[in-house]
This record gives C-alpha cells, sequence and structure tokens, in this order.
C-alpha cells in the first residue's frame, strides 16, 4: 500500500553516484556554466487518482536531473501527506545537498507553500508576501544561489520561485508588490536573475510587464506554426489546455534548450506538468 510505511524509508534514494555527483559544466576555459532549472506545481504530490504518491514526483525529477528545483504546493507536517517534510523528504531522496522551504498558508496542523531544491549552495533565503487583501495567502521564495565549482569561477544566480492568485487584478497587484520588494529591486539588469513558478497566467496578460516593464526573456515561450508567441502549455496535466508554469529570465543568461514534461506518470502525479530550462551563464 503506498498510504502507508515512511516515506523517507523509499529506496529510490540509492541513486547512482553519476547522478548523484553531476556538475555544472564548464567551457574548455572554464569561463562558462551551463545549468538545469525545472518548475512544478507538485500538488502535494497527491495526483488526479487524489492519491498521495510522493515516488511519481521523485521519479518524474529523478528522470529530468535539474540543478535547481522550484517546487509549488509543497506540504510541511500536514496529514493529508502523512504530516511530512516534503520538501525535505524530497531532498534527501533526490540527493540534493541543499533545499529551503518558504510557508505561504498555514492550515489546521501542519502549513504548506514553495520549495527550492539546489545541487549547489543556497547563500540566502528569504519568503516575500504576495498576499493581496484578505485573498488566500501567496508568496514568492527568493533564494541566492552560487553557481559554479571552481572557486575562481562562481556566480551567484538569484532564484525567485512564486505562486500567482487566481484573480488576474490580483496577480498584476503581486508582480508589482515583487517588483518593488527590496531583494528584487536591489538588483541591476546585469545580475542574473530567474522569475520561475506557477503564474496562472491564463492569457499572459503578465508577459508585457515582466518583458518589457523588467526586461525579461521568457523561456517557456515558444512559437506557434503561424508564427505567433504561446506559453508552452501545463495545466491540466492530463490535457493541457494553458501555460500557468512560466521561467522567466535575464543578466547573462542564454536559453539553450526547453520543454514540458511529457512522461506518462506526469500525466497522473501531479495537476501541472513540470516545465525544464536548460541555460548559460557567461
Amino acid at each position: 500500500m503506498e498510504n502507508s510505511g515512511s516515506f523517507g524509508k523509499l529506496k529510490i534514494i540509492g541513486l547512482d553516484q553519476d547522478f548523484l555527483k553531476r556538475p555544472i559544466k564548464q567551457n574548455n576555459q572554464g569561463r562558462t556554466l551551463k545549468f538545469r532549472i525545472l518548475s512544478y506545481n507538485i500538488h502535494r504530490a497527491i495526483g488526479f487518482d487524489r492519491r498521495f504518491a510522493p515516488e511519481r514526483i521523485i521519479k518524474i525529477l529523478k528522470e529530468h536531473d535539474a540543478d535547481i528545483v522550484l517546487l509549488q504546493e509543497v506540504d510541511e507536517g500536514a496529514p493529508r501527506s502523512r504530516e511530512l517534510k516534503l520538501a525535505k523528504e524530497l531532498a534527501e531522496a533526490l540527493g540534493y545537498q541543499y533545499y529551503a522551504m518558504g510557508h505561504n498558508v498555514s492550515l489546521r496542523k501542519g502549513r504548506y507553500g514553495n520549495a527550492t531544491l539546489s545541487r549547489f549552495p543556497i547563500l540566502k533565503e528569504r519568503n516575500i508576501d504576495l498576499t493581496v487583501g484578505k485573498r488566500k495567502r501567496r508568496g514568492c521564495q527568493h533564494t541566492t544561489i552560487e553557481l559554479g565549482n571552481e572557486a575562481n569561477h562562481k556566480k551567484l544566480l538569484e532564484v525567485f520561485n512564486l505562486h500567482l492568485g487566481l484573480s488576474a487584478r490580483e496577480r498584476q497587484k503581486q508582480a508589482g508588490i515583487l517588483a518593488r520588494s527590496d531583494e528584487f529591486s536591489s538588483l541591476d539588469l546585469e545580475t542574473p536573475c530567474i522569475v520561475g513558478g506557477d503564474f496562472n497566467d491564463w492569457r499572459s496578460l503578465l508577459r508585457a510587464f515582466y518583458i518589457e516593464g523588467l526586461e525579461f526573456k521568457c523561456a517557456t515561450d515558444i512559437k506557434s506554426t503561424s508564427g505567433k508567441t504561446r506559453a508552452i502549455k501545463t495545466y491540466p496535466s492530463f490535457s493541457p489546455k494553458g501555460g500557468l508554469d512560466r521561467i522567466y529570465y535575464r543578466g547573462g543568461l542564454k536559453l539553450k534548450a526547453v520543454k514540458r514534461c511529457r512522461f506518462k506518470t506526469s500525466k497522473i502525479a501531479s495537476d501541472h506538468l513540470p516545465v525544464i530550462a536548460d541555460f548559460i551563464i557567461t
């Protein structure tokens, strides 16, 4: 029975050493860093079949082997997820040495929010409150991650992992709150920066704000056969109609590849599909 026993005892924790030690690659001159980032609303590891099955999330994350993982709807101490600390359990099961948990919503018992897993040091973490009025509590987790594996060539990456509200007006206000926050407003345009997560932005109303207003590019935008720009569709996972999960970037980052997960398991593991992007930073 998958709903019995301890998640912490999953055998998937026995990963091969090459996987656990996967480094950021460098070119011959050692001046270019490559990394993979993944964003995924895991829906508390409760799938469309209403089963709490974190092993499915682990399988998906393992296959994509990202260096940095942005998760939304991550439980901690909630009965519906066996009162586990999901961020910690996932990090340990997949061999991520560093992780940070940002709490947004308090339940009768337990909490949930956003979590960032990383193969590289998280130097700083803070949860930014994006709650608008009396609406459901929302947040953005900011982390500063130190990329690189040589003392003379390290880069800092500023990462914002968010989950925005269901109303267009609410989302617009939340984007403004984030942009005015000390953590974001203190960054110059040359600082490597990623804003990713579940934007709930069905009609891409925030695209202009990020691209034209804040000078980001959108990794998860693709060209349709007619030449129009559209978001990679990620929701609902079994038959995607909307591009809710996005990754924006700026500051010396170059996108090399982007995709959504197409594994059969991902169609039932959560109500969202993960998006995966490969970058170079110079």
